[in-house]
C-alpha cells in the first residue's frame, strides 16, 4: 500500500472502477468519466488534509481509498475499490480505519460518502463503522437504473470501532 501518486494511478484506478463496475453492475462508459473527472482534479491540487491509498499486487493497481476535504470540518470518503479476488480478506477493514484515522489526525468531524445500493459488502462496512444512511434517490444513470445512497458518521466525539 502506497500513499504518492505515480504516473498511470489517475488512469488505473478509473480504468479499474469502470472494468469492474462495468462487470458486476452493467454500468457503461460514463461511469468512468464520473469516476476520471473529480480523481484528476484530486491528483491535480491534492491538499495536506487529503490522501489517496492505493493497493498494488505486484505491479498491478489492485484497489484504493481515498478522502477529499469537502469543508474545514468535513471529508467525503471516495474510490473505494477491491478487485474482487481481495475481497472478504480483511483489506477493506484495514484500509477503512486508514481512513478513519486520518481524518481524526486532520481534524474532520464529520465523514460522508455517496454509494449505489446494490454495493452491499460496502454498505455493510460503511454501517459497521458507524455510518448512518441518511438519503437516497433512484434514478437513470451510468447505462442503468440506480439507487444513488449517501452515508454520514460524525466522529467528533469517537473512539475507533
Amino acid at each position: 500500500m502506497r500513499s504518492t501518486l505515480r504516473p498511470g494511478d489517475i488512469g488505473y484506478v478509473t480504468y479499474l472502477h469502470g472494468t469492474l463496475y462495468a462487470a458486476e453492475c452493467g454500468w457503461d462508459h460514463t461511469f468512468e468519466a464520473y469516476v476520471a473527472g473529480p480523481l484528476a482534479e484530486f491528483a491535480k491540487s491534492q491538499k495536506d488534509r487529503e490522501r489517496i491509498w492505493i493497493i498494488e499486487k505486484g505491479a498491478e493497481i489492485v484497489g484504493s481509498i481515498a478522502i477529499v476535504e469537502a469543508s474545514e470540518y468535513e471529508a467525503q470518503l471516495r474510490w473505494f475499490l477491491l478487485h474482487p479476488s481481495l475481497r472478504g480478506q480483511g483489506i477493506g477493514r484495514f484500509l477503512m480505519e486508514e481512513a478513519m484515522r486520518f481524518c481524526r489526525e486532520k481534524g474532520y468531524s464529520r465523514i460522508f460518502l455517496l454509494t449505489e445500493k446494490s454495493l452491499l459488502a460496502a454498505a455493510r462496512l460503511y454501517r459497521d463503522y458507524g455510518f448512518v444512511l441518511t438519503e437516497q434517490k433512484t434514478h437513470e444513470l451510468w447505462g442503468s437504473i440506480i439507487t444513488d445512497q449517501t452515508y454520514e458518521l460524525d466522529i467528533s466525539d469517537r473512539e475507533n470501532p
